[in-house]
């Protein structure tokens, strides 16, 4: 593919964005406008022919990862991947754009998913992470679904005057709830503005949400806790004393900062995922029986 041109061809690679429902999609920005920043001097960020050439060629980026995953005390055998795109987003609504606005915020969307056996039973976790390309505001909205055969639970994180916070479980105690948290740092947040510019991850010490994965696992209450974070090229590694867990997230260093791999340790247990392999495909019209060899070639299968 040639180079893009600035911005004549963008209406026409938003055309074929991701899971459209309506084909009139044509946002012409490219750079994301802000809701709320995360401080009152930072810029937007100005995306350079090299990231419109990759993030808005009509295609996601999806990496499947080996995964050992620490449960009930012991190490499980699964599968990770992690899906990033861009997207149209709405401010108000806090969902994907079907219509061109000048309004709409340009998202890097990052839907991760696990799957993994505890004896008999499987378990299914995703999360969502709908983050602005402008890198100086927090995710707008974050979601996290757990599944297995106990039963399921969901918690949204949507970002507007303050965080508001809707959680639903199975579990007594935890049940239907809905509350506001002060803004600080989400740590779902931090997979998404390290592939925009890792330079710009907080560091030292810090307030930080836990990732929602790890609150409903642990029951854990969904709040800010102190941690402390570190950054080297290639690495980010986030420790928080309180909840005795440790994250590291290993990142090729060169533009698009793909995920090599990543641990996280609690409980002297550590969880961690390997890269198996990497492709770019728009996988919303590839759902016929054919396409099945995707998955191999993913290692999926």
């Amino acid at each position: 593919m040639k180079p893009i041109k600035t911005l004549v061809l963008i209406p026409f690679i938003l055309l074929l964005f991701g899971c459209n429902k309506n084909k009139n999609v044509n946002n012409k920005e490219v750079v994301s406008q802000t809701i709320v920043s995360k401080s009152n001097n930072t810029p937007a960020f100005k995306p350079d022919q090299q990231f419109n050439n990759y993030w808005y060629a009509g295609e996601a980026e999806i990496s499947s990862y080996k995964l050992e995953q620490a449960r009930y005390g012991e190490i499980r055998d699964g599968h990770a991947v992690l899906v990033y795109v861009t997207e149209p987003f709405l401010a108000k609504e806090q969902v994907k754009a079907d219509q061109s606005n000048p309004s709409n915020i340009n998202v890097l969307k990052l839907n991760s998913t696990k799957n993994f056996n505890t004896g008999i039973y499987p378990y299914s976790i995703m999360q969502s992470t709908f983050y602005p390309v402008a890198n100086n505001q927090h995710a707008i909205k974050i979601s996290a679904s757990v599944q297995e055969w106990c039963g399921q639970v969901y918690t949204q994180l949507n970002n507007r005057d303050q965080f508001q916070v809707t959680s639903h479980s199975y579990f007594q105690g935890e049940a239907d709830q809905q509350f506001t948290l002060e803004k600080t740092v989400l740590e779902n947040e931090i997979w998404t503005q390290l592939r925009i510019n890792p330079n710009s991850l907080p560091t030292g010490n810090i307030s930080v949400i836990p990732n929602l994965e790890f609150i409903r696992l642990n029951h854990k209450p969904l709040k800010s806790y102190n941690a402390f974070a570190e950054h080297v090229p290639g690495t980010y590694k986030l420790t928080n004393k309180e909840l005795d867990k440790t994250l590291e997230i290993n990142y090729n260093p060169e533009f698009p900062y793909n995920i090599e791999s990543w641990s996280e340790t609690t409980k002297g247990l550590t969880t961690k995922a390997t890269k198996l392999k990497t492709i770019k495909s728009a996988y919303w019209n590839k759902n016929s029986n054919a396409d099945l060899e995707l998955r191999k070639t993913l290692g999926l299968e």
